[in-house]
This record gives C-alpha cells, sequence and structure tokens, in this order.
C-alpha cells in the first residue's frame, strides 16, 4: 500500500478531489480504439464432460476467435482486467490497485513498443492476434450486461500483444526493483533478481514472492517401461489474472494441442501436441541492472555529456464510484538504459532483460506450431522470452532443460548486484547474451530432469548436471526443499514407472540435508526460556515424521512453523528468530483450535463457493500449499501453490496421452456451473482426469458443441 500512497496521496487526496470538483467521468477520457479487420471466423467450440473447451477451427485464427470466446464464457471478469490494464485503464476498473499497474505500463513504454513493432509481426502472428481479439469482441457485444467498463471494447491485437509486453518480465523480479525505489527501500539481493520485502507493482502477474512451479521430465532409458514422460507443475494464483486455464486446440491447418494459458494469450503457453511439449519453472537469473544518474531533474549526465531525460505526461485514472474517476496527472521519465524512477535518495535508470520488444508473442506460436525438436529450439532461440525454464520432451526420447533467460551484455569489472554508475557508458552494454551461450542440459546420461525453482546446477544429478556459467550471467545458485527433494527421490530410483513419478509429483516430505531440515532442527533447539507454549510446542515437533501428508499430530504445527519464515530462504532475507516463530506458530493454533496437535486437513483447506475440503502440503513442498486466506475460523484457504497438473506420456510407438487436473474446475468464476469446482475432489485425492486430446475419443465424452 505504500507504493499507492506515494503515486496516489492515498484516499483522503480523492475524496477531496472529488468534493473539489476535480473528477470526471471516465468514458470521456477514454479513445475507442478501432476494431480489428472484419473477418468471418469459422470456428466450433466443444466441451467436454469437465467443461474443458475443445477449440476447432478451419484457420490458426479461427481457433484464437474460439479460443477467447470459450475463455470469456467461464471468465469474461478477469479478461476484461487484463484488457484494461493494456489499455491504461484498470484504475478505472478496480480503482487504487489498478492504477499503480496503469504507471507500469507507462513506464515501461509497452504500448509504445507495441506502436512500434506491431507491424512488423509476421502476418499469420497478426491475424491470430486479430481473431482472439474478434472473439473477446463478440462475447462482449452478445453478453452487454457483463461489460464492467464503458468503451472498453472493442479490443484489436495490440491490445493482446500489449499485454505480453507488460506482463513477461514480472516472471522474474522485475517488480521487486520497481516497488523498492519506489517505496525508497533497499535492493533485493541481487545475484538472481530474488523478490524483495518492499512493496510491489504486479500486474496481474505471478504474487510477489511466490512465483513457484515444479518440471519432472524423465527419458526412455531411465522410464520402467521405455516411455517418455513429462509432468507440468506450474504454480500460480487459483484465481485472477495469472490463473491456468485448461483448453484443448485443433485448426484443420494443423495446429493441435493441449495445455493451459493465462487470460490474455491467443495460445496455450504450455502443454503438448502430439510430437513433443514442455512447461515451464520461474528462474531467477540477474536480468535487472540498476544505474544511478548524475540529474538536475530535467536533465542526466552521460559520459561527460548533459542528455535530456525523455519525459512524458500521463494520466491515472482512479475508480471512485460507479464511472466517476479521479484523474491523476504523472511524469515518466527515461534514460539510456532504460525507465527511470526517482525517490528521496535519487534517480535510478533501469535496465532489464528482453525489454521493449515484441518477439515473445510470436516465439509462443511457434512453439505451439513446432513438430519436432529441431523447429522447437529455432522457436525457442529467438529470444523473445525473456525468463523461464523450459523443460522439453517429445516422442522421439528426447528430453531437455533450458535455462532460458535474456541476459542482458555486461562489461567485466563492474558489480551487475549492485547499483551501478549511471553516468558512464563503461558499465553499460546494450544488447543481450547470444542464444548459443544459455545454458541448457540436453538428454543427460542420468535420463531425467527436474525442477523446483532451484538452482539450474541441480537437475539431473550427479555426474549429468551443467557446469559452472561465467560469472556475468548471473546464474543462481539457490535451493529449495522441492529442488532438493524431487532430486532425492528421482535419484534413489534405478528405474521410474509412471506411479513412481505421480507419487514424486504429491510428496510431502522434506529432504535430507536441506535448508529446510536445518530450520527445523533449530527450531527443536530453542530454549523455550520458560514459556509452556514453547516448550510444548517443541515437544510436539520433536515427533514429527518429516511429512506434510496430513497424517501425524504435528503436521499443522510444522505448516504454521512455515506460515511466513520459509519466504526468508527463497527472497534471501535475514533468518527469523527461531523463538519468536515457535511462540507465534504455537498462539496461533492454541487461538483459533484450542490445541497443538490440529490435523493438518483441518488448517489448510481448498475452498470455493459451497465446496470446504481439506489438503495436504507444505509451503515448499512438492506437493505446495504456498498462499493462503486466513478465515475467521483460522483455517487457511490456500489461493496459491500446486495448480493446474498435466501429466504427458508417449508410448514406444510415439503415440501420446495426457491427464490433467485444476484446483477448481474450468468454470471458476461461474458459480452456476457444474464445472465451478467439480475437480476440486480430484485434486485433493491426488487423482487426474483425462485430457481426450484425440477428437476421436472426444466424442464419447463430449457434453455439447456450439458455433459461437
Amino acid at each position: 500500500m505504500r507504493i499507492v500512497r506515494r503515486i496516489l496521496f492515498g484516499l483522503g487526496v480523492l475524496i477531496l478531489a472529488a468534493a473539489l470538483g476535480l473528477t470526471t467521468w471516465e468514458p470521456l477520457l477514454a479513445a475507442r480504439a478501432a476494431p480489428p479487420p472484419a473477418h468471418p471466423y469459422d470456428v466450433t467450440i466443444t466441451r467436454d464432460n469437465f467443461g474443458v473447451p475443445h477449440i476447432f477451427g478451419k484457420t490458426d485464427p479461427d481457433v484464437a476467435y474460439g479460443i477467447a470466446y470459450a475463455h470469456a464464457e467461464d471468465d469474461f471478469s478477469t479478461l476484461q482486467e487484463v484488457v484494461a490494464m493494456t489499455r491504461g485503464r484498470l484504475g478505472a476498473l478496480i480503482g487504487q490497485d489498478g492504477a499503480k499497474t496503469d504507471f507500469v505500463v507507462h513506464l515501461l513504454g509497452a504500448r509504445a513498443t507495441v506502436a512500434r513493432d506491431y507491424m512488423q509481426q509476421p502476418a499469420d502472428v497478426r491475424a491470430l492476434l486479430d481473431g482472439y481479439a474478434s472473439g473477446l469482441n463478440r462475447y462482449a457485444e452478445t453478453h452487454p450486461g457483463e461489460v464492467r467498463l464503458a468503451r472498453l471494447f472493442p479490443v484489436n491485437g495490440e491490445d493482446i500483444a500489449t499485454g505480453f509486453v507488460v506482463r513477461s518480465p514480472f516472471f522474474f523480479g522485475l517488480e521487486g526493483v520497481l516497488g523498492a525505489l519506489t517505496g525508497d527501500k533497499p535492493l533485493p539481493i541481487e545475484s538472481a533478481g530474488a523478490r524483495p520485502g518492499a512493496p510491489a507493482i504486479t500486474p496481474l502477474g505471478p504474487e510477489p514472492g511466490q512465483s513457484g512451479s515444479n518440471a519432472f521430465v524423465v527419458a526412455p532409458s531411465r522410464s520402467a517401461d521405455g516411455f517418455t514422460r513429462l509432468v507440468s507443475n506450474s504454480h500460480q494464483p487459483w484465481r485472477g489474472g495469472a490463473a491456468w486455464y485448461e483448453l484443448v486446440v485443433h485448426s484443420q491447418a494443423g495446429w493441435d494441442f493441449a495445455g493451459a494459458l493465462l487470460p490474455g494469450a491467443p495460445y496455450p503457453l504450455m502443454g503438448h501436441n502430439k510430437t513433443l511439449g514442455w512447461t515451464n519453472t520461474v528462474n531467477r537469473p540477474d536480468l535487472i541492472d540498476v544505474y544511478q544518474l548524475v540529474t538536475d531533474g530535467e536533465r542526466y549526465r552521460y559520459d561527460g555529456q548533459w542528455r535530456r531525460l525523455e519525459k512524458q505526461r500521463v494520466w491515472l485514472p482512479v475508480k471512485l464510484w460507479g464511472p466517476l474517476v479521479l484523474p491523476v496527472p504523472r511524469t515518466v521519465h527515461r534514460a539510456e538504459q532504460g525507465p527511470v524512477l526517482t525517490n528521496r535518495s535519487g534517480s535510478y535508470a533501469i535496465r532489464y532483460g528482453g525489454a521493449d520488444q515484441l518477439k515473445m508473442v510470436e516465439e509462443y506460436y511457434r512453439l505451439n506450431r513446432a513438430t519436432d525438436f529441431t523447429q522447437w529450439q529455432a522457436a525457442l532461440a529467438m529470444q523473445g522470452i525473456p525468463g523461464t525454464n523450459f523443460f522439453y520432451g517429445d516422442a522421439a526420447g528426447n528430453i531437455a532443460f533450458f535455462y532460458n533467460a535474456s541476459f542482458p551484455n555486461r562489461k567485466p569489472g563492474f558489480d551487475y548486484s549492485k547499483v551501478l554508475p549511471g553516468d558512464t557508458s563503461d558499465a553499460y552494454a546494450p544488447g543481450t547474451v547470444a542464444w548459443s551461450l544459455v545454458p541448457r542440459n540436453v538428454n543427460p546420461a542420468s535420463g531425467f530432469l527436474v525442477n523446483g525453482n532451484n538452482s539450474p546446477y541441480q537437475a539431473a544429478g550427479p555426474g549429468s548436471e551443467i557446469p559452472p556459467q561465467p560469472p556475468l550471467l548471473g546464474v543462481e545458485t539457490d535451493t529449495t526443499n522441492r529442488g532438493d527433494r524431487a532430486l532425492e527421490l528421482m535419484s534413489a530410483l534405478p528405474f521410474i514407472s509412471e506411479g513412481d513419478l505421480k507419487r514424486i509429483k504429491f510428496d510431502t516430505g522434506v529432504a535430507k540435508g536441506g535448508y529446510l531440515e536445518a530450520w527445523f532442527k533449530e527450531l527443536l533447539a530453542v530454549d523455550p526460556h520458560g514459556d509452556k507454549r514453547v516448550a510444548q510446542a517443541r515437544e510436539l515437533l520433536s515427533q514429527w515424521d518429516w511429512n506434510w501428508d496430513g497424517k501425524g499430530p504435528a503436521d499443522a504445527l510444522a505448516f504454521s512453523l512455515l506460515r511466513l519464515p520459509h519466504r526468508f530462504h527463497y527472497e534471501r532475507k535475514p533468518k527469523p528468530d527461531p523463538l519468536g516463530v515457535m511462540a507465534e506458530a504455537a498462539g496461533y493454533l492454541r487461538k483459533h483450535f484450542g490445541k497443538l496437535d490440529v490435523p493438518l486437513g483441518e488448517l489448510i483447506r481448498l475452498r470455493q463457493g459451497k465446496v470446504d475440503l481439506p489438503l495436504d502440503g507444505g509451503p515448499d513442498s512438492l506437493r505446495a500449499a504456498t498462499t493462503y486466506d486466513e478465515a475467521p475460523d483460522g483455517r487457511l484457504a490456500i489461493r496459491h501453490g500446486d495448480s493446474f497438473i498435466l501429466f504427458v506420456t508417449w508410448d514406444k510407438a510415439g503415440q501420446v496421452r495426457s491427464e490433467s487436473v485444476q484446483p477448481f474446475g474450468s468454470a471458476s468464476t461461474r458459480p452456476d456451473s457444474p464445472h465451478y469446482t467439480d475437480q476440486a475432489r480430484l485434486f485433493v485425492r491426488h487423482q487426474f482426469k483425462p485430457v481426450w486430446f484425440d477428437p476421436a475419443e472426444l466424442q464419447a465424452h463430449a457434453e455439447r458443441s456450439y458455433r459461437p
């Protein structure tokens, strides 16, 4: 909230402004966008009996049209927030929190990047974006009562492209640096774009400090039956602009794919086709450089000369009541190195990987259309997607891990993990490190690859890991319990069966020798200093079996001991006081449950509508239960952690089959839908549903088909 107060001067200013007549009717400020070119779209949507849309189109743009329409049927509200963000109107839709996102859209120059580069995109990419925009427009036209903001529609392909430009850098920690600079707080510990404790700006992306995921891929040489297996287990919020939406697409032009996308994407962002598949986990290389400028307010000094700061006056619409908004003026600045933020300590220019480009829009599409490892690598080599690990498997038995990142070019002699001098070009090198230097691990001898947001030096086991990388790349060396535990379990098996892999994916244990084991040992060694609550908690914890499977009496206590402190390791913060953590955890359980030995399933819950189910797992276990809403009854309603899970198998003949599960259901914002929570019980039981990727198999499981 400090960022909001700093940008908008607080709610009190808004009320005063309204009283002084400074507000306006927001639709009067909003220019209506030009719609995409008129085009007839030929698409059929078939919903399976879990409500998952299977989109059938004559062409790829037809499919994109159907994707947008189907997603709008299930979550039009969130899609409107994404579109409003791309237009710089999110503040008019949701208020102050949206206005800070609008500020970031202007600060990063996202619309200017799209305006400059959009017409240089290949024609088939623009046609795809126009088809998606047209599908949203069609839904808005036929459901006017659901439209939340006047003059938001029609949208066009440039709006859709802008969403990619804005959100991409927020998957490797840009929000942390912006939050620290805006709040005049210490910068994160860089060596890897860590998420700081300073207030963060998150444009409908991952929650601050909570980005995560697991990935597993097993080659035929290590699988018990000679099959190739890929497990996609991205950890995203369960609701909102960064929640996964499952779908299957089929184009007569040859685009067949099953997977999931985020709101505003015209294609799946991960999943599989007939011959290959991939998944992502968040990586944390140091992709952000901060330069302190020497400035007189209007100019900055660079290589002995004074240059004028680029500046632009922008207006942030802040919702008051209904369409009534307060337009708040702000000025955004830019220097040679990138956008500029000013606080009490000075002015700082920010350079980040993958800035000011639109290549990721085409790259994701080419990845969708690739049919073999060579084509897929060629798409990834476009270097448009600035961050996130890629884990790959295919019908030919190839497996691979690409530590994908748009590493900024850097010059020796400077510590890029700290603030750099901004008055000289000596510390600044434009451009991106060549694709050939991006770390990767292809077909390791171990026959498997795993990641749980840990260092890329831990992926395939001893003897199969990548060598140390050049320091200027800023490759992280962090571990996580999930990464350690995955390696521990996978390495212990000479051959890995389908059942083994599923058990590992849903594992709830603590890795031996990892940071969590060390932390719990510190807790067990705490001196209670006469505090009976702490003494009783320590005694119960001593009985813990180091597993959040929900079967032991100490599981809830062990979870509570990590409700907040587990972030110290992931966010590279000072370790909390063990005595204080023990006292807080014991006090919380006593207050809300009257005892310490609370069953874990009573503490952590899956809650959606009338569904209220017990969960297992922990904050950094492979069965991740990361972030929650604290209910009045003391129970923790999980909202982030294990989300969409996809289990893909290619048999010896190269035939693919897959299973998946979501925490809620396909229609996650439609309480009246039978698919609002129809996957919840499967999810809590560690069970999957079939994907029915083959259209012939779908016919026996089709709920309805229609043409939007």
